[in-house]
């Protein structure tokens, strides 16, 4: 199995900054897609950004332009720069990424993780 181990979330205030970062580690043959979620208390978790391997990106119309996603692959390593933040993005986030893993029979799968979630609260 695969664990992600999400840190950087945090308390600031609208207009702030904070960084967030998820490592991946275990029996990884390839990562593929990794992505940041995030659920608000009452409602349903929402994309916020995912990066392919090669790098592309997408982000929700509700952060385009303030947050930015980016990956090491040396380090099995997403991050999200959280720029122009306000108090609506208030959530805990969740890292998620999409990996090839060899199961119990020696053959190549296809998995999905989940990291345990950071809490991001941003005061107005």
């Amino acid at each position: 199995q695969v664990q992600l181990v999400e840190s950087g979330g945090g308390l600031v205030q609208a207009g702030g900054s904070l960084r967030l970062s998820c490592a991946a580690s275990g029996s990884i043959f390839r990562i593929n897609a990794m992505g940041w979620y995030r659920q608000a208390p009452g409602k349903q978790r929402e994309l916020v950004a995912t990066i392919t391997s090669g790098g592309l990106t997408n982000y929700a119309d509700s952060v385009k332009g303030r947050f930015t996603i980016s990956r090491d692959n040396a380090k099995n390593t997403v991050y999200l720069q959280m720029n122009s933040l306000k108090p609506e993005d208030t959530a805990v986030y969740y890292c998620n990424a999409g990996y090839l893993s060899r199961d119990a029979l020696a053959v190549l799968r296809s998995f999905t993780s989940w990291g345990q979630g950071t809490q991001v609260t941003v005061s107005s």
